[in-house]
C-alpha cells in the first residue's frame, strides 16, 4: 500500500505534529514498511482457529463480604475532621471542605 503525502499531512495534523520535509518522507517509508509487514498476516491460514481474546487465564476471585467491628465510631471519626477558614469542619454529620472549582 502506498502512503500519500496528503495522508502524512493529515496524520501530522491529527497528531498535532510539526514535521520537516525529511521527517515526512521518512515517516512515509516507515509506515509503508509497517503496513507491508502486517499485511503478511493475510497469507496465514486461520481456518478453524478460534480468535484469542485473552492470552492468559482469568477468573474472578470471590470472598464473603463481612462487616467487622471497628475501633472508631462515627462521632470519633467526625471529630478528626479539620476546621478550615476558622469554621468547624463538620455539619450535619458531613465533613465540610472548601469549594474547589
Amino acid at each position: 500500500m502506498d502512503i500519500t503525502r496528503e495522508q502524512i499531512d493529515h496524520l501530522a495534523e491529527l497528531s498535532d505534529f510539526k514535521l520537516e520535509e525529511a521527517e515526512k518522507e521518512s515517516l512515509r517509508g516507515d509506515l509503508e514498511n509497517i503496513i507491508k509487514y502486517i499485511s503478511e498476516l493475510d497469507s496465514l491460514d486461520t481456518e478453524g482457529i478460534e480468535p484469542t481474546y485473552q492470552v492468559f487465564e482469568m477468573e474472578n476471585v470471590w470472598r464473603e463480604d463481612e462487616i467487622l467491628p471497628q475501633d472508631a465510631d462515627r462521632e470519633k471519626l467526625l471529630k478528626t475532621a479539620p476546621a478550615f477558614h476558622g469554621k468547624e469542619g463538620v455539619e450535619d454529620y458531613q465533613i465540610k471542605v472548601p469549594k474547589v472549582l
